[in-house]
């Protein structure tokens, strides 16, 4: 099964942080899973560490290429079709970065891992 990562649950997993649920530690653990990074994660954590609202990630950040491929994750680019989808998505959610997320989501039609129930106003499969 493929999987697009939440940012939390990237920075979450290289932590191997204890809020990830029982769930999300087995669905990681899976071999035969893909997991998928956005690139719209990349920039919410470039963003939330220059800001300094994520001291967690400094060191995730700096290194994100060599992370992802450490851990196996597939990254992916943001479409103009990702921008209008996530544009279009109807609901008061206002995070632009949940909102790209949730279009990749429903684009690709892959559940998103995530602990946002957020994220279900947009109509998203999330597992978590």
């Amino acid at each position: 099964m493929t999987y697009l990562l939440d940012t939390h649950t990237i920075i979450w997993a290289g932590n191997e942080d204890r809020r990830l649920s029982a769930t999300a530690r087995a669905v990681l653990a899976d071999e035969s899973s893909v997991f998928l990074v956005s690139a719209a994660s990349a920039w919410e954590i470039a963003t939330k560490v220059r800001r300094g609202k994520l001291p967690e990630a400094v060191s995730l950040e700096a290194n994100f290429l060599q992370s992802m491929s450490d851990a196996g994750f597939a990254l992916i680019p943001v479409t103009v079709e990702d921008a209008l989808r996530s544009g279009r998505l109807q609901g008061a959610h206002r995070d632009p970065w949940d909102r790209m997320i949730a279009a990749q989501s429903l684009g690709l039609d892959i559940p998103v891992l995530s602990n946002d129930a957020k994220l279900d106003t947009f109509g998203v499969r999330r597992l978590w």
